[in-house]
């Protein structure tokens, strides 16, 4: 099965995170991380909690919990061993070395992150494409677009417990406008089309 390591920028909108693990329960593709990756998205669900009014103690739980679901849920994703490899390929910024190392650890075939110039072509091994998650949602979604759209039913049945209760329209919508999934979108419309 594909392997996607997913970068922590591509994990902290919500429903963009929602949205691709989503995908992966349906057994579109198999997700990977870093326990790196996993702090840098802990702390950035913290904060964007916190500026959402959340109290400190409020958003450190619920930014703990967003990681523990994510570990429970997909219990062969966090890779293991990838230390070694860390500073290794002369990125351009170190901080991103991380993501390359557990990647190829990993045998990812796609990088999805939104740092695409951190990345460059001759510092990455072949095997490993750098996609930014509008690419990565349309290459998986287009292999299924009946087994994607399953995902975004899922996503509108599960709305309502944290947050608005959303349509399968609605969550579209805001995968379209407020994350750019503009050709996967499309792709799910045709899909969830009543016959």
């Amino acid at each position: 099965m594909f392997i996607g390591l997913l970068d922590s920028c591509v994990l902290w909108p919500s429903l963009q995170r929602d949205f691709l693990l989503s995908l992966a329960v349906e057994g579109m593709y198999r997700p990977a991380w870093s326990s790196a990756i996993l702090a840098e998205l802990e702390e950035n669900e913290r904060t964007k909690l916190t500026r959402r009014g959340f109290t400190e103690d409020q958003a450190v739980a619920r930014a703990a919990r967003v990681v523990a679901n994510m570990r429970k849920g997909f219990l062969d994703a966090e890779v293991q061993g990838w230390e070694p490899l860390e500073g290794t390929y002369g990125l351009p910024d170190p901080d991103d070395e991380h993501v390359l190392a557990a990647a190829v650890m990993a045998g990812a075939g796609a990088i999805v992150t939104l740092n695409l110039k951190d990345f460059p072509a001759d510092r990455v091994p072949t095997t490993v494409q750098i996609l930014t998650p509008s690419e990565f949602a349309y290459n998986t979604v287009a292999l299924s677009p009946v087994r994607s759209g399953r995902a975004v039913q899922e996503i509108a049945a599960r709305s309502g417990r944290l947050g608005p209760v959303r349509s399968t329209t609605d969550v579209l919508d805001v995968l379209e406008a407020r994350y750019a999934l503009t050709e996967a979108v499309a792709l799910l419309r045709e899909a969830l089309e009543p016959a």
